[in-house]
């Protein structure tokens, strides 16, 4: 580091990414192609325009281009909270007693709280380019439905939200703050729709799961004329948006010199990790640096390090198209756990076929130990985080750890993808001691893999 660092490392507008960069252009091996849930064929574009806006469609099919340009309208909202901060964690160094350096990128300073608003804008953008009404999506823990529902308002589209029935319960605020952008929330699976009525039928008193949610947005969007459905993750259009995080990242880092030895981002459906971490990865895959990346995921719902690489549906109503990547099951209906966000029974496809190749590790954390960090990095560094983003903490704060016991000193950066200030009921459970661990069975795992499609 040659550089005096500040305790903040701030970018100027003029230094923020004109473009997103596609980390898929730089991969030999492709993702594997979507399949038509019908007939187990390769999709092609025009199959996905009747769901997703045009223009994000063909985001979706790009495996070359390698940047693709941030349209002015989206730079310009980019500006109320962008570039965002990337902050030397000195006191979270101190309270560890570690010679690591621990920087964090946060990215819950904007309303939403998280930095799903960097996809939100962008696909709220390219709805209103093509004349919609307005879009339906998914929301586990509240934050996704947030950004959109304000990325909605800003460019006056509709937008209707199915959130997770265990989420929309635990988190009423998160609820108000939707409600107040103008957009419609219900808890799902809902009687609302037919597939919402199917899971209810076959899963009584369900809690409900992201793959659930999936179905009806996408039910409810094929209905209406005039809208198309959004997500949040998984999708290589959202990983896309989300490489401004990384490349603001890259560059705070270039700008004082300082060389990363560990990457960390949580992982749900992809966005988080594979947004961070693009072009780190891409430095990697064409043979210009080396680095340990970590993606941190709850044990309740494993996709990474116990589900299986494989063809699988994307919604447990089996009506969206089959994306190969690391998934415990469309069927698996996850427990109760606050991290909302993570719930997802599957893995991005660009992120599943990374790890696939070993290009990062993956590690599974229970809840508790999960909040144990939220609760060290509050004490230490003010900001109270995320439960999806505690898992980047609890993984960080390991590798700080280790590097206090070999007497090494180690360059660790995550990702703080949000703030936990409407996950005050997780909280409430920990502190009071009542918050419990649920590690699915190898049986219950077994289970929901018995429904994955037979692709040849």
């Amino acid at each position: 580091m040659e550089k005096q660092l500040p305790y903040k490392i701030y970018l100027s507008e003029e230094e923020m990414p004109r473009k997103w960069y596609n980390l898929r252009a730089d991969m030999k091996q492709k993702p594997a192609a979507l399949l038509n849930p019908a007939t187990l064929q390769p999709l092609r574009e025009e199959d996905l325009t009747p769901i997703f806006c045009e223009e994000l469609v063909k985001q979706e099919f790009d495996d070359t281009t390698k940047f693709i340009d941030i349209p002015q309208e989206v730079l310009d909202f980019y500006k109320m909270y962008r570039p965002s901060p990337l902050v030397h964690a000195t006191f979270l160094e101190k309270a560890l007693d570690t010679p690591a350096k621990i920087f964090y990128k946060f990215e819950g300073n904007n309303t939403s709280g998280s930095h799903k608003l960097n996809s939100a804008i962008a696909q709220a953008y390219y709805a209103k380019k093509q004349g919609l009404k307005g879009v339906t999506t998914e929301t586990g823990a509240g934050q996704w439905g947030t950004a959109l529902s304000m990325a909605c308002r800003y460019f006056g589209l509709d937008c209707k939200v199915f959130m997770v029935k265990c989420s929309y319960e635990q988190k009423p605020f998160r609820r108000e703050v939707i409600r107040t952008f103008g957009a419609s929330i219900i808890p799902s699976p809902s009687d609302t729709t037919e597939v919402g009525r199917r899971i209810l039928a076959e899963h009584p008193g369900t809690t409900g799961s992201l793959g659930c949610a999936i179905s009806e947005a996408v039910e409810t969007a094929v209905s209406n004329e005039g809208y198309r459905y959004v997500l949040g993750s998984v999708l290589n259009q959202v990983l896309l948006h989300q490489s401004v995080i990384g490349l603001e990242t890259k560059a705070a880092l270039d700008k004082y010199g300082i060389r990363p030895d560990i990457l960390i981002g949580c992982t749900g459906g992809g966005s988080n990790l594979g947004g961070f971490a693009a072009p780190f990865l891409g430095e990697m895959l064409r043979g210009e640096a080396s680095y340990k990346i970590i993606g941190a995921e709850p044990a309740s719902c494993p996709s990474f390090t116990r589900g299986v690489f494989a063809y699988d549906f994307c919604d447990t109503g089996n009506i969206c198209p089959l994306a190969k990547m690391y998934t415990v099951g469309s069927q698996f209906i996850p427990s109760a756990n606050h991290a909302g966000g993570l719930r997802f029974h599957g893995m991005s496809p660009v992120l599943s076929e990374l790890y696939n190749q070993g290009l990062f590790e993956a590690r599974a954390y229970e809840q508790t130990s999960v909040f144990e960090a939220a609760e060290m990095f509050a004490h230490a560094e003010g900001i109270l985080p995320a439960p999806e983003s505690s898992h980047a903490i609890r993984a960080a704060i390991d590798e700080a750890l280790k590097c206090r016991e070999n007497g090494e000193e180690k360059v660790i950066v995550f990702n703080l993808s949000g703030t936990g200030n409407f996950d005050l009921y997780a909280y409430k459970q920990f502190n009071d001691g009542t918050m419990t661990d649920y590690i699915p069975s190898d049986e219950e795992i077994a289970e929901a893999l018995k429904a994955l499609p037979k692709v040849e």
